[in-house]
């Protein structure tokens, strides 16, 4: 096992549990515990997928634009600029749908896009497939609510980008947890435990789930470049360039002499000149990164540490503080249970100083239940290259009482 950075007993528990079943087995720098799997985990098997360690939401990801306007585009004076985007926020605000369940309620929402004539629909059972197909129409291009963002970025020449942070919504957490059953002889639809169980890809309930995984791929793909891409236009501007990964996904891949099934839970991937799009906090820049390219001169221990880490790195700063420890406990009156660590005072000032204009957004969430995401990059022992810092403008988000259960 490759482990990048200082973590838990818990998450290196976690680790060592999915190691015992898995053929090779890392852990970012940004790791924590998670459902069965760790958050920062990678596993992979031979011709076998974790509904698990996919997790529930399916091809959670980031997705990241740059744009052709500039800062200085959007007014003469830093107030004016200010002025702007705080209208754009409000924009985004009122134009993306956060939070549980919601339906896209904008007019050009994406509800005939050709994914869902798919043949991959085939895979759910007759019985329940028009609902789900309902449901994921009815969804796509929202972003839901947890830690899913929408944010607006100057990089370090002044040049605007949007960057957005969710998945599958209902129609991975519908399909993961339908397989959780089904894999336990359960039917569809009944609540189970959380456990790992795998499926072999040679047999019809896995190539049933493989199918609707690689569906809800396509499905959080869309979505998100469906909303990245109204974002731009709200800006005025026009799309330069596209960064976009999953990381909560299960690719079929080639590591040495070797086909595998890896399984990457809250990791990017990153071959060698792969670019990802990696988020901080809500108070904190994020990155442009790639691969470290491998030349002739590169050390060797680098090469090795790609290699051990299946070609991946940190899809986050990754938490430090659960979201419990952060906000507090509350009964369903609103009363106080236990008081959390972080105080709106806490999170409003860091949120100030760094100038961030924020719309929604919970203590659960505040800068500071996070690791700070420069020290995560340098715990990933050079097998990745920053080629952007990106300073965040706009942050937008669901309310802090927003419960969403598609969030990662």
């Amino acid at each position: 096992m490759k482990i990048f950075g200082t973590h838990d007993e818990g998450t290196l528990k976690q680790l060592a549990d999915v190691a015992s079943r898995a053929e090779r087995a890392a852990l970012m720098a940004d790791g924590h515990v998670g459902y069965v799997m760790p958050i920062g985990g990678v596993a992979a098997y031979a011709n076998q997928v974790s509904v698990v360690g996919v997790g529930f939401d399916i091809a959670c990801g980031n997705a990241a634009i740059r744009t052709d306007k500039r800062l200085t585009d959007l007014g003469d004076d830093p107030p004016a600029v200010r002025r702007k985007l705080t209208e754009i926020a409000n924009e985004i605000d009122a134009v993306v749908s956060f939070g549980m369940g919601r339906k896209n309620r904008s007019r050009d929402a994406p509800t005939e896009h050709p994914l869902f004539e798919d043949a991959a629909w085939e895979a759910a059972p007759p019985k329940h497939r028009q609902a789900l197909r309902d449901k994921a129409r009815a969804q796509l291009g929202t972003v839901g609510s947890g830690n899913h963002y929408v944010d607006v970025f100057a990089d370090e020449d002044e040049r605007l980008w949007v960057g957005v942070h969710f998945g599958s919504r209902g129609f991975g957490h519908t399909v993961a947890s339908a397989y959780l059953a089904l894999s336990q002889g359960e039917p569809w639809g009944k609540r189970v435990p959380e456990r790992e169980v795998l499926l072999d890809l040679d047999r019809p309930l896995g190539q049933d789930y493989w199918a609707l995984m690689a569906l809800a791929g396509q499905y959080a793909y869309a979505g998100r470049e469906w909303v990245a891409r109204k974002v731009v236009s709200l800006l005025g501007a026009n799309e330069v360039d596209l960064v976009h990964n999953h990381h909560n996904f299960a690719w079929k891949e080639r590591h040495g002499h070797r086909d595998f099934i890896v399984i990457r839970k809250g990791a990017t991937p990153a071959f060698p000149g792969q670019r990802g799009f990696i988020g901080g906090s809500m108070g904190d820049s994020a990155v442009i990164v790639e691969g470290a390219r491998v030349a002739a001169e590169t050390p060797p221990v680098v090469a090795q540490r790609q290699k051990e880490a299946l070609y991946s790195t940190v899809h986050g700063a990754g938490r430090v503080m659960s979201r419990t420890a952060a906000a507090g406990k509350r009964n369903r009156n609103g009363k106080v249970l236990a008081p959390g660590r972080v105080s709106p005072q806490m999170m409003h000032e860091w949120i100030k100083e760094k100038e961030v204009i924020l719309r929604g957004g919970g203590l659960d969430e505040s800068p500071h239940v996070y690791r700070r995401l420069p020290d995560v990059l340098a715990a990933q022992e050079d097998t990745i290259t920053v080629l952007h810092t990106l300073r965040p403008l706009i942050v937008v988000m669901a309310g802090a009482d927003e419960f969403d259960p598609y969030k990662d």
